[in-house]
């Protein structure tokens, strides 16, 4: 090969090395520009990722922590709850014995019963339900409880003893008719406070 062969084919190479050293580094920067964004973006959504994950568990935290007030709440409440009524049926034993006896006590709240709601009646003539054993324990009263029953009313006011009936104690009385009836037996009459002494009791158990 001649010497300006040699020459023209050193230049082409020369000049080809030179375009190809160009692309390559141009190439490079590319690379390194697109790695770089990469590890950004990469890094943005890592980051959003555990953004997001940080969310759910602080989501998913109170969601547990406002399960477990409400849940310790609602035990605390069924507890309560339980306490009230043991104390209702320790207060309802507590009454049936005192009905069981013959006691001054019972009698004198025999009276009232019967006498609230004759009065509630409006007097006249009345019928009175008792259990059996009560019968014979309020019979001496029943004519002072007329008289008073009477004096309050305006309306002459007799009572006349019906059949027995199943209660711890306490009365039922009712007109003659049946058309009014008021039943103050003790089952009925704590039925009836129920509602208002659970607060009260409520209020010393749980002060």
């Amino acid at each position: 090969m001649s010497s300006g062969a040699e020459k023209i084919v050193s230049n082409i190479i020369s000049d080809a090395q030179s375009k190809a050293d160009i692309i390559i580094q141009k190439a490079q920067e590319d690379t390194s520009t697109i790695t770089e964004e990469g590890d950004k973006k990469a890094q943005f959504e890592s980051e959003k990722i555990l953004e997001s994950a940080e969310k759910q568990a602080q989501m998913k935290y109170q969601q547990l922590i406002s399960e477990a007030k409400m849940n310790s709440r609602r035990k605390e409440l069924e507890a309560r709850e339980e306490i009230i009524e043991e104390s209702f049926a320790k207060a309802g034993a507590e009454l049936e014995k005192i009905a069981s006896t013959s006691s001054k006590e019972y009698v004198e709240s025999l009276k009232n019963v019967i006498s609230e709601a004759a009065f509630e009646i409006g007097g006249g003539e009345l019928v009175v339900l008792l259990k059996e054993e009560d019968i014979s324990k309020i019979k001496d009263e029943i004519k002072a409880i007329e008289k008073d029953i009477t004096d309050k009313t305006g309306q002459k006011t007799t009572f006349e003893t019906g059949e027995s009936i199943t209660t711890i104690g306490g009365a039922v009385v009712k007109t003659k008719d049946g058309d009014i009836e008021v039943n103050n037996t003790i089952e009925a009459r704590m039925l009836r406070f129920k509602k208002a002494l659970r607060s009260e009791v409520a209020k010393v158990l749980f002060k």
